[in-house]
């Protein structure tokens, strides 16, 4: 004789483990079977270079101090303002003659105000001369 009451059935109960274990072992396989590929965004096709014939390019020095004096091919200018530097530019430029427009060189100090040194560069733009170039050392 059976004594229970009720239905007579269990509750089923839902086992997630090996659930669980199935979906992490297709994630470990998918992560091995999946190529990366590397792509880039922007295809760019990098120039070369020979050093045989090379001449270095005519350049305009300009040398910016600490305290703001700018000094361009010698020629010193004490708290100078865009349009002034700008002329002197022109006045380097017109000294040198040539065809091709020379770089202009910026050595600027390390305490020099950055303002000072973009000064020279809007000069350098004012005077259509678009290759500027910094100098620096090495940290050695």
């Amino acid at each position: 004789m059976n004594f229970r009451r009720g239905s007579g059935r269990d509750e089923p109960e839902i086992n997630l483990i090996p659930f669980i274990d199935v979906l992490l072992v297709i994630i470990i396989f998918l992560m091995m079977t999946t190529t990366y590929n590397k792509v880039s965004g922007i295809e760019i096709d990098l120039p070369t270079a020979s050093s045989s014939n090379a001449t270095p390019p005519e350049e305009i020095a300009v040398s910016v101090t600490a305290s703001g004096t700018v000094v361009i091919d010698g020629q010193s200018m004490t708290r100078p303002t865009v349009d002034a530097v700008a002329t002197a530019l022109k006045a380097a430029l017109a000294k040198r003659g040539t065809a091709k427009p020379p770089v202009v060189s910026i050595n600027a100090d390390a305490k020099a105000t950055h303002q000072s040194v973009i000064d020279v560069m809007q000069a350098a733009h004012q005077a259509d001369l678009s290759q500027i170039s910094f100098t620096t050392r090495s940290g050695s």
